[in-house]
Formats: structure tokens, C-alpha cells, sequence
């Protein structure tokens, strides 16, 4: 293993933009929901005439299906995910709309056959029903509650249960909202970090994990971290996820 400094600095200087993760590989392992998001999104976009992909990071999951809907819509709030997105998917015929966080969507009521998402900030279930048409139908995976709170600790100490990402509080809210919930699928999955600079990227992307993290402020606790790794035991953290499926009700005959 190189030295504890060469691994920090290239974290350090390493790109966290988008939400590609190709830069931990072989640095780091995540287990996956056996359901298969991306091969899920990919079936519903090849079945409908037309989709809204919300909170679509750099459109990389999007990015990766065969077949889009003739009209396929995607909203991005970071301006450097917006660009990304449009440089990835424009070309397919991908309309890219940059959204301000907390507002309503720009776009028309019971536009889309299909809402979509990978692991959305906040879901806005009043707008995911409006622009839905009768029939028409969420599919989404969501980050869960308490997402890699072993790596969180480690740095800020014990932290209090619930962090309001809870399934059973996101149903309740999209029936608030006029859905019905189908399905409901949840996953806690292993993770695996093998070098410091795995955990300072990391840190860097998923800045909620520990939201005043920096080297300097941390330097001990990436100290002792480092000493584990080097002794080789990985980090060990869960990430937990939950597959939503709903639907707006048709409109009475």
C-alpha cells in the first residue's frame, strides 16, 4: 500500500462530479439490491411512450438503458450534473431540464407515462403525481435509512436512530399525495473500503455522510483508519436501499 499521504492527495485532487463510481474500483466493494435497478429502469423505459427521470445526477443510469421512450425527460438541479447529463444523453434525443431544489418541476401536468429515479434527494410526491398521467406509474430506488452510518460514526461519534429516510414514512407520504403504493422491496448490502484514499473520496462525494468533513479537520481519525487498513481489516459499512413502486390512480370511467 502507498504511503498515507500519495493516497490522500490523489483523493484529494481525484474528480467527485457525477455519479459514477469507477473511481473506487479496486479500492473499495458495494454489494447491490437483488433486484437490479439499472436492468429495471431499462425494461420500463423500452414499455412506454414516454419518461421523466428525476434528480438524474450526470444521467448515467439513464445513460446505460438500450431503448428510451420516443419522449424521454430528465431533471437535474447541480449545474456541473446538468452539463454532464446533456453531453451524455442530448444525443439520444434526451431533453435535460435544470430544476431548482424545493421547487415545482417545470413541466405540464400528466405529461408522463413513467417517473423514474435512482436514489432522489428529497421525492416531491405532490409533483411526481401532477406530472403523472392516470395509470401512469413511479418506479424508483431510494437511499434508506441510515446509509453507511458506520463510516459517519467513525468520524462524528454515535448518532442519533432515524434520519427520516425511513420506507414505511416515504409510503405514507405518497399516498398523502394521491399514489398508490404497489411494491415495496428493501436492501442492506455490505460494504468495503481497502484504503484511505477509498474513504477520503468518498467523504468528498457523499458529503452528507459527514457534512463538515475535510483532511485537515479529520486527520486523526483518517490516521487511525488508515493503521486498520494497513494491518488489513477493510472498513466495513451498509448501505441500505428500498424500491418503490406506485401508481396515480386512472381516472374514473
Amino acid at each position: 500500500m502507498r504511503a498515507f499521504e500519495d493516497l490522500v492527495a490523489e483523493a484529494t485532487a481525484a474528480d467527485v462530479s457525477g455519479w459514477g463510481f469507477g473511481w473506487l474500483a479496486g479500492r473499495a466493494t458495494e454489494e447491490r439490491p437483488a433486484w437490479g435497478y439499472a436492468r429495471l429502469l431499462a425494461e420500463h423505459l423500452a414499455r412506454v411512450p414516454s419518461a421523466l427521470d428525476v434528480d438524474t445526477s450526470g444521467g448515467e443510469v439513464v445513460g446505460e438503458a438500450p431503448v428510451l421512450p420516443p419522449r424521454m425527460v430528465v431533471t437535474e438541479s447541480w449545474a456541473p450534473n446538468v452539463e454532464r447529463a446533456r453531453a451524455r444523453l442530448e444525443p439520444r434525443g434526451v431533453h435535460v431540464v435544470e430544476t431548482v431544489a424545493g421547487e415545482p418541476f417545470p413541466l405540464p401536468d400528466n405529461a408522463f407515462d413513467l417517473v423514474t429515479s435512482r436514489h432522489p434527494v428529497r421525492p416531491d410526491w405532490t409533483q411526481i403525481h401532477r406530472v403523472l398521467v392516470p395509470g401512469g406509474r413511479y418506479v424508483a430506488q431510494h437511499v434508506g435509512p441510515e446509509s453507511a452510518r458506520e463510516l459517519s460514526e467513525a468520524f462524528l461519534g454515535p448518532l442519533p436512530d432515524g434520519d427520516g429516510r425511513d420506507p414505511e414514512r416515504e409510503v405514507a407520504a405518497a399516498q398523502d399525495a394521491g399514489l398508490s403504493v404497489e411494491d415495496v422491496r428493501t436492501a442492506r448490502c455490505r460494504m468495503e473500503l481497502h484504503d484511505i484514499g477509498a474513504i477520503v473520496w468518498i467523504l468528498r462525494k457523499c458529503v452528507w455522510w459527514v457534512p463538515d468533513f475535510t483532511v485537515e479537520r479529520y486527520r486523526d481519525v483518517l490516521l487511525d483508519l488508515d493503521a486498520g487498513l494497513r494491518a488489513g481489516r477493510p472498513f466495513v459499512a451498509h448501505s441500505t436501499r428500498h424500491l418503490i413502486t406506485a401508481t396515480k390512480p386512472a381516472r374514473p370511467s
